[in-house]
C-alpha cells in the first residue's frame, strides 16, 4: 500500500529531525512506528498513568527490604487460598 500524507511544515521538519536523530530515512521512521503501534494492538498492554503496569510493579518493589521478600512463603502462588483466605493447603 502506498499512502501519502500531507503534513504542515513544522510536523514535517519534526518528523525529518526524529527520523534523521535515529538515522533513518523520514519514511523508514513512519514505518517503524506504524509497525510499533500494530504490535501493540495486537498484544495489548496494560498501562498505569501512561506506563506499561510492569515498570509500575518493579518501582514499587524496588522498595522492599531483601529480608522482607525472604520472608514470604516459597509457595505463595500455588497456596494463595490458603494465604488470602485461610482455607487448608492444598497438596
Amino acid at each position: 500500500m502506498t499512502l501519502i500524507l500531507e503534513l504542515p511544515d513544522d510536523k514535517e521538519a519534526a518528523l525529518k529531525a526524529k527520523a534523521q536523530s535515529q538515522g533513518v530515512s523520514p519514511e523508514q521512521y513512519v514505518q517503524r512506528m506504524v509497525d510499533r503501534e500494530l504490535a501493540q494492538e495486537a498484544s495489548p498492554v496494560v498501562s498505569v498513568a501512561g506506563r506499561r503496569i510492569s515498570q509500575r510493579i518493579a518501582e514499587i518493589v524496588a522498595d522492599v527490604p531483601a529480608e522482607v521478600f525472604a520472608s514470604l512463603p516459597k509457595d505463595g502462588a500455588r497456596q494463595v487460598d490458603h494465604y488470602v483466605y485461610g482455607l487448608p493447603k492444598r497438596d
